[in-house]
């Protein structure tokens, strides 16, 4: 076994925001002694994107602030303190390397540009002695297991699936136990309000279909909820489509974008639960999805920077426009069409849409409006508790045609509406009972 070194290791947190299941904290806790751990509310991330919409709004900001004061208790408990700052990265980890003579550091690895750049100018501020480890962590399927290069990922999402259902396996979670305890140590670092982050406070509207709060314990209470006392997760294929409530889905994606639970975690529940109770087309969807979930995770590896790009991975030309009243009609809920707009108020007033609501307004927005589908994936990014860059852009370029759909395929709004929405009930209310 290897020795702990005595010298201070730091954690560097980012979309992995929790305890339990986590390689890099593991990884961490076996090399070092003594740990310390830091989140930035990085600045940037609370400033106007080139389109016109703050990249993060009140509803993810709430969530995160939830999240990270969760995060802070339970690692507390394994003897590690949280600095928090709203400050950049490269900033304030380097005075944390400078107070702590911090020569290591770890993190969740990330791929995408704005990450990327981060880490880039962060390292950049520091001594080129730091070694940092980074760990693929966010996956179902790690990339070591999946049998296939990045370049040899699939362009359909079938062969994909079939290929790690097939020749791969989910690791078991790793279990971590505390490090010793620094002496001594000062932190008067807090968790910032969201005053301080540019928001003003609001309450949980009382019609959300996501009333829950952020954090690794209410991820765990959530999935013990939906999993194992309403037991939901037995009829979630035949639910998972609805508009209205809190359990036609898991609701799970806002926690698993922040990382505040694992996929690994989420699935071998699945599994307790099979071998509890039963095990059916149900449970196997959820497990679907976490499949989905990966699949855009690994074509932002295979394509890198061209799932931010207008003609998307298949570098494809569409007659696509940037009308701003087209897009306010869109955003606020004024467009011809009710369904549309009733899921658009939904997001706006709460900060959630179901599944369902999103494939339509967004092919709305770019097949029936030709909008730059790029601002309405902007948008998401803003408004969505549950954004998760990988895949807000895979299911924007899907739906748009410049992505991972073979066929290019159009909703068909008003059928849809009729199809899941047939009494009105969800229209009626975010529309104010005016329509049915």
């Amino acid at each position: 076994m290897q020795k702990k070194q005595d010298n201070i290791g730091l954690i560097w947190f980012r979309n992995d925001l929790r305890v339990q299941d986590n390689y890099t904290l593991n990884q961490a806790i076996s090399n070092h002694k003594h740990l310390i751990a830091c989140y930035c509310f990085d600045p940037k991330q609370y400033s106007i994107s080139k389109f016109g919409f703050k990249k993060t709004e009140r509803y993810r900001a709430q969530f995160l602030i939830e999240t990270i004061n969760q995060l802070k208790t339970n690692l507390k408990q394994l003897n590690i303190e949280l600095f928090i700052t709203i400050d950049t990265p490269e900033n304030a980890i380097k005075n944390l390397v400078d107070i702590f003579s911090i020569s290591s550091i770890y993190l969740q690895k990330e791929w995408t540009h704005e990450e990327v750049q981060t880490l880039a100018r962060t390292k950049s501020s520091l001594p080129n002695t730091i070694i940092f480890h980074e760990y693929y962590d966010q996956f179902l399927f790690h990339p070591d297991d999946i049998q296939m290069s990045f370049d040899e990922i699939p362009e359909v999402f079938t062969r994909f699936r079939k290929n790690v259902e097939l020749n791969s396996t989910v690791r078991p979670v790793t279990i971590n136990s505390p490090s010793e305890q620094i002496s001594e140590i000062t932190n008067d670092t807090y968790v910032p309000t969201l005053q301080e982050l540019g928001f003003e406070v609001f309450g949980k509207h009382p019609n959300s279909a996501f009333p829950f709060e952020g954090g690794e314990t209410n991820a765990i209470q959530r999935l013990d909820d939906y999993f194992f006392k309403s037991k939901k997760i037995a009829s979630y294929k035949k639910t998972r489509n609805g508009l209205v409530g809190v359990d036609f889905s898991s609701k799970f994606s806002p926690w698993l974008a922040n990382g505040s639970i694992s996929a690994r975690t989420i699935y071998w529940q699945i599994k307790t639960f099979e071998d509890k109770h039963i095990k059916n087309e149900s449970t196997y969807w959820l497990i679907f999805e976490l499949i989905w979930r990966d699949y855009f995770k690994y074509i932002a590896l295979k394509h890198q920077n061209d799932i931010f790009k207008l003609g998307g991975i298949l570098h494809k030309d569409y007659d696509w426009y940037q009308n701003e009243n087209q897009i306010k009609k869109w955003i606020n809920g004024t467009t011809p069409s009710h369904f549309v707009n009733a899921n658009m108020i939904e997001l706006a007033k709460t900060g959630w849409m179901s599944n369902r609501g999103r494939q339509n307004v967004a092919s709305y927005f770019a097949k029936d409006m030709h909008l730059d589908w790029r601002i309405g994936a902007a948008y998401f990014e803003s408004m969505l508790i549950d954004y998760d860059v990988h895949s807000n852009y895979g299911n924007w370029m899907y739906v748009a045609g410049v992505g991972n759909d073979p066929r290019d395929r159009k909703f068909n709004v008003k059928l849809q509406a009729e199809r899941y929405d047939a009494n009105g009930r969800f229209q009626n209310l975010w529309l104010q009972n005016t329509l049915f």
